[in-house]
């Protein structure tokens, strides 16, 4: 298990049930609103760099983070009863220790709180967001999840795109093989009707000349005739 959150539960005596240092592998841990004033029973956990430990009641006991989770890069704090600066001094033994969040604490409210603890602190890039010349710090989940959006949506509207203009040379297509074949029906059609009129015309020519013919023997017969008498 790389990550476990145990938000909202409760602890007995600092302890959340379950939590062993059985999670060799966790990397992020949330602890949120569990009640907690100590973190004395925390279990050893190498390789957690996550931890959020906000809306508890810590007041200190903050050294045993460098005993039990030596490699912290990111350690949220906000919601605890941590009032003084020196409670903070237990944290310079996280070396690798960049983002730092103290909202609604105490100690927020002191002067020059914030170039305090960046000095008490140098290995600190952000806190409460925000470095010292006022930068925010970068949101790595928020940017993954955009970056991702990006990846599937710009794959699928170029998708629907060309299908979109498959389906208009798809459909212009059939149109236009439509109408040739609608044309070159008609032009078929008109074909054959004027070949029926020539077959017509020349079976009406055959009998007019066969009646021609027929007159003319008849009209032989009736010279002859003639001549007989």
């Amino acid at each position: 298990i790389v990550e476990l959150v145990v938000d909202n539960s409760r602890s007995a005596d600092g302890e959340v049930e379950g939590l062993t240092d059985e999670f060799t592998e966790l990397e992020f841990l949330s602890v949120v609103n569990v009640g907690l004033s100590s973190l004395a029973k925390l279990p050893s956990l190498p390789k957690l760099r996550k931890l959020e430990l906000s809306d508890n009641n810590l007041s200190g006991s903050l050294e045993t983070l460098a005993q039990k989770c030596p490699n912290l890069t990111y350690l949220n704090l906000s919601g605890n009863k941590i009032k003084e600066l020196s409670t903070l001094e237990a944290l310079q033994n996280l070396k690798s220790l960049q983002s730092l969040d103290l909202f609604n604490c105490e100690i927020t409210s002191l002067e020059d709180y914030r170039e305090s603890v960046f000095e008490l602190l140098p290995q600190v890039t952000y806190l409460d967001g925000f470095d010292q010349e006022d930068n925010e710090a970068p949101d790595s989940e928020a940017d993954d999840e955009d970056e991702d959006g990006e990846d599937r949506a710009g794959p699928t509207g170029d998708y629907g795109e060309e299908d979109d203009e498959e389906e208009d040379e798809d459909g212009s297509e059939g149109r236009e093989v439509g109408l040739s074949f609608q044309v070159n029906q008609a032009n078929q059609e008109d074909y054959e009707d004027e070949d029926d009129y020539a077959e017509e015309e020349e079976e009406q020519q055959g009998a007019a000349g066969q009646k021609r013919k027929r007159d003319v023997d008849d009209e032989g017969e009736d010279d002859d005739d003639d001549e007989d008498n």
